[in-house]
């Protein structure tokens, strides 16, 4: 099996260019297939149709049925096949069509593919990258909007990331995919369509690219992948964010500025590990913290940041940390699923009640 070429639309001599946020994983997994003949992908629909959000588009027509698979509707057999083919030494990377329809396969992640590295004493690695499109906004029906992270971040031996622009799209799909551990790759399907800029030369498949390195043996192609970034800097108060609610966090920054409050915009980038330095940086300088995520605030990834936090900072905070979130209930019907996503107008009130303490 040998690489296919570089496609134009892939090649890191294109440069920045603006692309959409499924443009964007395209774009990076098309490096990875180009650069090493060991990736492939496998998924319902994923080859000619190019998946339900088209993010696989052209992919198979331009790297062969062999390296882009078509797969039965049987999401355990997509995770145990993909199991088999790490232990031979391959990087399978599997397209699961919505985020609630993981939990068939939620035996072969949590007791399979999360474990078998511990349990081999470190012999084995499974480098499998499952993509999860996950999130609401899209006016889907029931289990087509749900936020199942925290589910996988509770289980060690997984990563757990969620890219929040199309640029983090774009590289941290390729650092996903070089790295030895198990990635669950969330993907904000309701943020598909938002365009941002680009560097097709970042991530450490283009660069294969450019320089012949293999990704897969260097510890450094991955160094980033749970590491979170400011996104925005402020003073008086840090919004914690993380995939779809990035965006959502940028502008309540933008309204909030209007009004003369400066926030301070973490993007979390990864669920599981946390980057809890990061955060607590960010804290002692604004005193306050709010954190935002489309999942149940009740025992989400915010708790855990909420207790981080308060543990790190207590005699630094001038409020206690908040969170905004989902309800403790099952995604509600498209015609009010904006009542139940953390949207300005509720994120913005719990900053107002921070900065009232």
């Amino acid at each position: 099996m040998t690489a296919a070429p570089t496609s134009p639309a892939a090649s890191p001599a294109a440069g920045p260019t603006t692309l959409p946020f499924a443009k964007a994983i395209n774009a990076g997994l098309r490096a990875a297939l180009a650069a090493d003949p060991k990736v492939l992908l496998m998924g319902e629909d994923i080859g000619p149709l190019g998946g339900v959000f088209r993010v696989t588009d052209a992919l198979q027509a331009e790297f062969g049925e062999d390296r882009v698979v078509d797969t039965p509707l049987a999401e355990s057999g997509i995770i145990g096949t993909a199991i088999g083919l790490a232990l031979r030494g391959y990087r399978p990377v599997c397209e699961i069509q919505f985020d609630g329809f993981i939990f068939p396969g939620f035996d072969q992640i949590t007791t399979q593919l999360a474990k078998m590295h511990y349990r081999s004493r470190g012999r084995l690695t499974l480098p499998v990258v499952i993509r999860v499109p996950y999130g609401g906004g899209i006016g889907a029906v029931e289990h087509h909007s749900e936020s199942p992270e925290v589910l996988f971040a509770h289980t060690p031996g997984l990563r757990v990331v969620s890219p929040g622009s199309p640029q983090d799209a774009f590289t941290m799909i390729q650092e996903a995919i070089a790295s030895p551990d198990p990635v669950l790759f969330f993907e904000p399907k309701g943020r598909y369509w938002e365009k941002g800029a680009v560097d097709l030369a970042a991530g450490p498949y283009a660069q294969a690219q450019i320089t012949g390195a293999d990704p897969a043996a260097d510890p450094n192609a991955f160094a980033t992948l749970n590491r979170a970034v400011v996104a925005r800097p402020g003073t008086d108060l840090t919004l914690v964010a993380y995939g779809p609610t990035v965006a959502t966090a940028l502008k309540v920054a933008e309204a909030a500025a209007s009004e003369g409050t400066s926030i301070e915009v973490v993007d979390l980038r990864s669920i599981s590990p946390i980057d809890t330095d990061t955060v607590i940086n960010s804290v002692r300088k604004t005193h306050r913290c709010v954190v935002v995520h489309e999942a149940p605030t009740f025992l989400g990834s915010g708790a855990e940041i909420a207790a981080a936090v308060t543990e790190a900072c207590f005699y630094e905070l001038e409020a206690p940390v908040l969170r905004v979130g989902g309800f403790h209930t099952p995604y509600p019907v498209a015609k009010i699923e904006h009542e139940y996503l953390p949207g300005l107008d509720r994120v913005l009130d719990a900053v107002d009640r921070s900065l009232a303490f």
